[in-house]
Parts: structure tokens; sequence; C-alpha cells
């Protein structure tokens, strides 16, 4: 599908100088209905492209699926158009013989918008889905020097950020031998990190032991819940992180990594992990704390 960019016209304004017209390419915003066995689930705005593995990666997130396996198929259905043309905004998915359904309370009473990954949620606590693969004895150990270089990589692999200047990436590295497994990009973050999951589901690679999920902009909740799902033991974010992430990260001994720029970053939980953290001496860390 060529729906991932559209051109506008538009006009650039210069403070004293003469405004200038000329074709600008945007990032394309498309509603994405997800069904399991003709069931609506829920429906996001995403950025077209990928769509198997952001529905695969949105149901590991739910808990509805945890293997490969539990997957049947994935199809789009005819559109909603009035001649019922395929749209390609929706999706229904089929589970394996044995697998329940999802739980009706799983549905959104809301469309999720691009930038909120849990929009119809019933409460707080209805969105800490107990994982099937905890991370706390994950032996994965990184060095900051592996770290730094983690969010100039993700930035080389934004294609369609190149073009837009729009949109969110997540990417998946291994912790051992520093290699990227895949990267993903839409105009959500929840999006972009299910997209990457559902790759995971795809290639029968879960759980992700040992790897690194590299997160544009800020580490929220719901990034946290979804990197916890797939047994990812470590996220590092460009910006910050929320309150709620960290607290959700230290119940799971997850590792979460703050303002991952130039050489610099801030561990917020699961310091261990790191190489530098947990070679220094307490005192240092409470001097560093009472600041």
């Amino acid at each position: 599908m060529g729906r991932i960019t559209a051109r506008r016209r538009v006009t650039r304004i210069t403070v004293g100088r003469e405004p200038v017209m000329r074709d600008d390419v945007l990032a394309v915003e498309e509603p994405l209905e997800i069904r399991v066995a003709g069931t609506a689930l829920s429906i996001t705005m995403r950025t077209p492209g990928h769509d198997f593995d952001l529905a695969a990666g949105f149901l590991v997130s739910e808990g509805v699926i945890s293997r490969g396996d539990q997957l049947g198929a994935i199809r789009y259905c005819a559109g909603a158009t009035v001649d019922g043309q395929n749209t390609y905004n929706i999706l229904d998915v089929s589970l394996s013989p044995g697998v329940p359904k999802p739980d009706p309370s799983l549905e959104r009473n809301f469309y999720m918008t691009s930038s909120c990954g849990l929009c119809g949620k019933a409460s707080i606590d209805a969105v800490r889905t107990l994982s099937a693969y905890p991370v706390a004895h994950d032996h994965l150990s990184i060095s900051p020097e592996f770290l730094v270089a983690l969010p100039e990589r993700l930035r080389a692999g934004q294609d369609v950020f190149e073009k837009t200047g729009g949109l969110h990436a997540a990417a998946l590295f291994d912790g051992v031998t520093g290699e990227l497994l895949v990267l993903r990009e839409d105009v959500g973050r929840h999006n972009a990190v299910d997209k990457v999951i559902g790759w995971a589901v795809k290639e029968d690679r879960l759980p992700l032991r040992s790897t690194v999920l590299m997160v544009s902009g800020r580490a929220s909740f719901e990034l946290t819940q979804k990197a916890s799902m797939a047994g990812i033991p470590m996220m590092a974010a460009v910006s910050a992180p929320s309150s709620l992430a960290i607290e959700l990260a230290s119940e799971l001994g997850m590792t979460v990594v703050g303002f991952l720029r130039g050489d610099s970053m801030v561990v917020y939980s699961g310091e261990e992990r790191i190489a530098a953290a947990a070679s220094s001496e307490a005192p240092s860390r409470e001097n560093v704390a009472a600041r």
C-alpha cells in the first residue's frame, strides 16, 4: 500500500520574507479496526503498513495470545464504503483451535488515538496484565557505550520520519550481539511497539530475552506494559518516563533508561543491568539522590 505518506500543498511563512508555496509530505493517519473471529476488539489510529504485525503485537500486549502458534490467520475485511470496496482499514484475526477468545472486558469503549494506547480501559488496574514472561531474572548486562549508540541507530533507520518528521519509531536490539533485529515506524508510539512485538510473534521469537527496546519520545506506562508482555527486560527512551511507568517497571524488575541523549542517560529502574551503575558504590548513588 502506498498510503504511508501523503502530499499536500502548503505555505511556508518566514518573518521578513515573502510566503512560499510548496509541496510537503505528511505522515498518513488512518483508523484500523481489529476484530477477533468477527467481533470488534479495538479501533486504533495508525500509519498504514505492517498492519498484521500491529494486530499480532496488540493481541500479545492485551494478553490474548503469548505465542506465535496461538495465532491462526489475519486478513483484511471488506471496507465500510457503500460499494463494499476494501479500505484495508479492517482486520479480522482468527485464533488457533483451543485458544480462548478475548475477555469481553478487553473491548475498548472508545477508539485509541495515536497518542494513547490505553483509552477505554475501565481502570488503571485493568491494564496491569500478568505477563507470561517475567523479566526480573533476565541476566542481560549492557554497557553505557552500547546504550548511547542506540538513538543514532534508531534515527538512521527512520525512513518515513526522514520524509515527514511526523512519526515515532521503536527498534529492538539484541543485547548480546548488538544486532538491530527490527525497526517499525508509526504515528503512534504504542503502535510502533506493537508492530515490533508483532514481528516477534510472526518470527516465533517470544519471549524476547536479553533484548533492548529503544523508543522515540517518552517511556510511558503502556509501553512498559507492552514490553513486559513480550518478555523484554530493558527499555530505553530519548525522553522522560512517567512515574507510573517507573512504578510498574520496578514491580516487574525491568530496566528503564530515559533521557538517552549524547553521551549521557538517566537510569530509573533496574540499574543492575547497566555495567557502570552496577559497579558504582552505594554512597555515590546516595550522593546523587541527595542533590
